[in-house]
C-alpha cells in the first residue's frame, strides 16, 4: 500500500461555495485521491503553542469570520471525530520538554471545513485539526516530517492556507486581473515547487519576489511547510489548482 498523498490547498473564504469552477476543482481532486481513513488539517487560522489538537468528537464549527451574509453561518459539517488519530499525533510529537495539548471544545475552523465540504461532502471521514505552534518555516517543516508516518496508515494530511494573501491589496472582482505582486510571487512559487527547491521555499522571505506584499504576515503560507515536511523525499509537489480569486493566487499542490 503506497503512502497517502499530502496536500497544500488554498482554502478560500466562505463564498468559495458560490464559485462553481473552484468547487468542481476541489471535488475532482478528492475523487482522484484514495479515500482516506482520516484527515489531519493544519489551518492558517489556528496558531497555538504548544501544539494543540482540536475536538475528537463532533462539535459545532468555528465561524471565524465577520461581515458575511447570514447563510454562511448556518453551514454544518458533522464529520466524525478522530480520537485514534489524536492519540497517534500525540505519540509522534510528544517528547522530553514537548507536550501536545488538547482543546476538546474547538470545532473545525473555516480553513478546514470550507474545502472539506466540497471535497468530502458526505462528512463521513474522521477529521482532526491541529494548531500551528510557530510560524518558523524550518520548525514547521520538521513538524511535518514527524507526522509523515501517518501517511502509511491512510491519513490525508492537509495544509490549508492561501498561496498569496494580502486582503488589503486584493484585486477587483472574482476573475479580474490579479495585481502584479500576486502574479510575481505565484510564478516564483510555481517554478520553485516544480524544481522541488525546499530550501528556497523555506527561505521565501529572502528568495521570492514581492514576498512581503504577497504575505504581510505568513500564516497562510506557513501550512505549506508542514505539508512539505510530511511529503519530504517523495515526488515533487504537483500543482492541481491554479489561477486567482479576487487577485489572490489559489495555487494548490499534491505531494505523492
Amino acid at each position: 500500500m503506497s503512502a497517502t498523498p499530502v496536500l497544500y490547498l488554498s482554502h478560500g473564504a466562505p463564498p468559495l461555495a458560490d464559485d462553481a469552477r473552484w468547487t468542481r476543482q476541489l471535488a475532482d481532486w478528492s475523487a482522484n485521491l484514495p479515500k482516506p481513513k482520516a484527515i489531519l488539517v493544519v489551518s492558517a487560522h489556528w496558531e497555538e503553542a504548544p501544539v494543540t489538537v482540536g475536538a475528537t468528537t463532533t462539535v459545532p464549527l468555528v465561524y471565524d469570520f465577520w461581515g458575511f451574509p447570514e447563510h454562511y453561518y448556518t453551514v454544518t459539517y458533522p464529520a466524525p471525530g478522530a480520537p485514534e488519530l489524536a492519540a497517534k499525533v500525540r505519540k509522534l510529537l510528544s517528547g522530553p520538554g514537548t507536550e501536545v495539548h488538547e482543546a476538546p471544545d474547538r470545532g473545525l475552523d473555516h480553513g478546514a471545513y470550507v474545502p472539506l465540504v466540497e471535497m468530502y461532502p458526505a462528512a463521513d471521514v474522521p477529521v482532526l485539526q491541529m494548531s500551528m505552534p510557530t510560524l518558523d518555516p524550518h520548525k514547521l517543516f520538521e513538524l511535518g516530517r514527524k507526522l509523515k508516518p501517518l501517511r502509511d496508515e491512510g491519513v490525508l494530511i492537509i495544509g490549508s492556507g492561501f498561496f498569496t494573501h494580502n486582503l488589503s491589496a486584493m484585486g477587483v472582482g472574482v476573475d479580474g486581473n490579479p495585481p502584479q505582486w500576486s502574479t510575481e510571487f505565484d510564478q516564483w512559487g510555481a517554478e520553485t515547487l516544480q524544481a522541488n527547491d525546499i530550501d528556497a521555499l523555506l527561505d521565501f522571505r529572502h528568495k521570492a519576489p514581492a514576498a512581503t506584499l504577497a504575505h504581510p504576515r505568513i500564516e497562510h503560507f506557513a501550512p505549506l511547510f508542514v505539508s512539505l515536511g510530511a511529503g519530504s523525499e517523495d515526488a515533487r509537489p504537483e500543482t492541481v489548482i491554479d489561477g486567482y480569486w479576487y487577485g489572490l493566487a489559489k495555487r494548490s499542490v499534491q505531494i505523492g
